[in-house]
């Protein structure tokens, strides 16, 4: 019978996630790829486990998570009937809908059918009675805005979903969302783009800009370049590396001497820190409190105990700052 550490809280930090009254913690795990039936349940449940006793009381999925799609889900509403259901209330849940999970033309999308479908479908899979947060996972460009928000504002207002976010959504885009639904009486939360050292769209395109505007919260998806910010390919392609894979996120073709050189540079500049290149990474996301939260992944409780370890030191100097620049520009 698992009892969760009673030191959980006393080393993570949380965030007030924009103006709600929502804190996450600084780390939260992503269930994107670990958690499916090619995995052990065993280890899928220490993961899960580990990460509570750890503080991260966030876990991110969406419907198509897996492989197969779903099979997050599933795993874990599994792992909450066996060891964390006694924990629901100082957990917070949050699934997304907008990638192609069924056949035909309401399987994917924005429209208001699929995404109360899709939601109806993850609290099953879950056995959950409500989400925390509920995604549109991306923007629809046939299916008007204001179908898609509403839909988002019907889960809060059938106690299906307590807050709403988007993920992969421009900063215009965003700013005419959190309109709508600011109209609607259900303010945006959270947007979930994809940000780290070697992604800078958010900050290059304005979305971080825009979120700070609109006092909403921001948790950056793939903060570690899938893989490509960890230790695991300073000296080439590993065997059963995801870019050793036919993964279609990262392809040993994207691996090139430069960007070799790159990562060795950081990783010189994270020993420097007294960091791993990962735990680095991690903390640059969450430089200046401009995000909320980073997503991280783990395929084994030693992995995710080492990116955790990024909260010890997330203060980043002017010259470190500008090394990393001068490293990721050259």
């Amino acid at each position: 019978m698992y009892t969760a550490d009673p030191a959980r809280y006393e080393t993570m930090p949380y965030r007030r996630t924009g103006r709600s009254g929502l804190q996450l913690p600084a780390l939260s795990l992503g269930l994107w790829h670990n958690f499916g039936p090619d995995r052990p349940v065993e280890t899928q449940r220490q993961i899960l486990r580990r990460a509570f006793d750890l503080g991260v009381t966030h876990f991110d999925l969406a419907n198509n998570y897996g492989p197969p799609p779903g099979a997050a889900e599933s795993a874990l509403g599994d792992a909450l009937r066996a060891d964390l259901a006694p924990y629901r209330d100082e957990l917070v849940i949050s699934t997304k809908a907008g990638y192609l999970m069924w056949p035909g033309p309401y399987g994917e999308w924005g429209s208001r059918k699929y995404l109360r479908s899709s939601l109806d479908q993850s609290l099953k899979r879950m056995g959950l009675d409500y989400v925390d947060i509920f995604y549109s996972h991306r923007p629809d460009p046939q299916t008007p805005l204001e179908e898609t928000m509403g839909a988002l504002h019907s889960a809060v207002q059938q106690g299906k979903a307590l807050y709403v976010g988007v993920s992969n959504y421009s900063p215009e885009q965003t700013r005419e969302a959190a309109r709508i639904l600011g109209e609607l009486g259900t303010p945006l939360l959270i947007h979930q783009p994809r940000y780290s050292m070697l992604d800078r769209r958010p900050e290059e395109e304005g979305l971080l800009d825009a979120l700070e505007e609109l006092q909403v919260g921001s948790i950056a998806y793939s903060p570690l370049e899938q893989g490509l910010l960890t230790a695991r390919y300073l000296d080439g392609i590993p065997a059963g590396s995801r870019a050793a894979s036919e993964s279609p996120f990262l392809s040993a073709d994207s691996l090139t001497e430069e960007l070799v050189g790159q990562l060795r540079a950081l990783d010189g500049i994270a020993k420097s820190r007294g960091q791993s290149l990962a735990q680095m990474a991690l903390a640059w996301v969450l430089r200046g409190g401009r995000v909320t939260s980073a997503l991280v992944g783990a395929s084994s409780p030693q992995q995710l105990e080492d990116s955790v370890a990024a909260i010890r030191n997330l203060d980043f100097d002017a010259d470190e700052l500008a090394r990393i620049d001068a490293v990721i520009k050259a």
